[in-house]
């Protein structure tokens, strides 16, 4: 009996109720338009509902899966390994530099943004020496800049950049930038978090010693997983050079390769979800295809947003088409708290900007998201925005 009334009292999973029909009851589910977390598939969220151990041996082999998955996608089987590591991509950030970067190395951080300056303030935190060369928010890096700097400063070990830059959408310049730094003798390390799994990184063409990116961008998985494709010679060279014990890439890889486990628990639905996601990448037409998704995207958001009055902040030649950065009108009516709260009613979350000088929001483009969402959302938009001018139309105390 009371074998029955246990039973009674868990949740259905024994496959009465799918997934999708469980959504289906609930409030209606947000379209994230933002640069991660992100709106996932169906089949990436059903990956999600079952346990693995950590040392069993189908997760071993979801491990191993993923790991190959990600050299084949960026050409590097050859020359590189993926070390995939716990956490954010912040996470894999720090791990990548304190791993990589002895403390007597000197990191060089080309800066246009936000995420370039964490670069830089992840390693100043490490202790080790850091200059950055710097360019506006809305221009992208210059190579020729860097050109000269590297040809008269000889103390620069390492440098480091963001692909795509999602403090604007800003993209910049990967392969001059990647063999002025290799033409100089010196390691490039490339943040491609906005930019793995659409836009080209081919690591048989392009000299990068460290890719670092994430699970929830636009290979389309969940958040909780960073990983770096680093130069097999670059991580054998690093061992003990990390300061930290969790952190630690070449301890992290060395565990890989001897028994195909993480050192310590993994985050076992995040890498089911992942693969998931890889094996939707794969199978949708790949790096080809999500970009031109995303593009159709993009360009469907732009034009609408243009014609409701809405500027986006780059120049077209440099914006990437993974998130726009939009100005905040400058007209009475507009409040971006209401703005945001009015789409979020509206089951549509965007992001606030990141600018340092200038009141702006951003739309993302990537995610499981298609042109007819992106049409849904201009609807939306363009209701919103005759509300919130007839509210600050009205006389006060006055209803219309």
């Amino acid at each position: 009996m009371a074998a029955a009334s246990a039973k009674s009292s868990r949740p259905d999973i024994e496959g009465a109720q799918t997934i999708d029909s469980l959504l289906q009851q609930r409030a209606p589910v947000p379209l994230l338009l933002t640069p991660g977390p992100l709106t996932t598939s169906l089949a990436t969220k059903e990956a999600m509902l079952r346990d693995f151990g950590s040392r069993d041996d189908e997760f071993i082999g979801l491990t191993g899966e993923l790991r190959a998955r990600l050299v084949q996608l960026a050409h590097g089987e050859d020359h590189h390994v993926a070390v995939p590591l716990q956490g954010s991509g912040t996470f894999i950030i720090e791990a990548a530099i304190a791993t990589l970067l002895r403390p007597t190395d000197k990191l060089l951080v080309l800066v246009n943004g936000a995420y370039g300056e964490r670069i830089a303030a992840i390693a100043r935190r490490l202790g080790r020496t850091v200059d950055c060369l710097t360019w506006p928010e809305d221009q992208p890096v210059a190579p020729a800049d860097l050109d000269r700097l590297l040809a008269r400063d000889d103390t620069t070990t390492h440098v480091a950049m963001v692909h795509c830059e999602t403090t604007t959408g800003l993209l910049n310049p990967l392969a001059e930038t990647a063999a002025i730094v290799s033409g100089h003798g010196r390691k490039f390390l490339l943040d491609a978090m906005s930019s793995f799994g659409a836009l080209p990184i081919d690591l048989s063409q392009t000299p990068i010693t460290a890719v670092m990116a994430s699970s929830n961008k636009c290979l389309e998985g969940v958040p909780g997983l960073g990983f770096a494709l680093i130069d097999k010679a670059a991580l054998a060279a690093a061992r003990g050079v990390s300061p930290s014990l969790s952190f630690d890439l070449f301890d992290q890889w060395r565990g890989f390769e001897s028994n195909g486990q993480w050192r310590f628990t993994p985050p076992v639905q995040v890498v089911a979800a992942l693969v998931a996601a890889l094996r939707q990448w794969e199978a949708d037409g790949g790096a080809e295809a999500r970009l031109g998704r995303y593009q159709a995207n993009f360009d469907c958001l732009t034009a609408g947003m243009a014609e409701l009055g809405f500027r986006s902040i780059l120049d077209p030649r440099f914006q990437a088409p993974i998130i726009v950065t939009f100005h905040e009108p400058i007209e009475s009516w507009f409040d971006f708290e209401r703005f945001y709260r009015g789409l979020a009613k509206r089951h549509f979350l965007i992001y606030p900007g990141k600018l340092s000088k200038r009141a702006s929001f951003r739309i993302g483009c990537i995610g499981a998201v298609t042109p007819a969402d992106m049409r849904r959302l201009l609807s939306a938009v363009s209701a919103l925005i005759a509300e919130m001018t007839l509210e600050i139309s009205k006389p006060d105390g006055v209803p219309l």
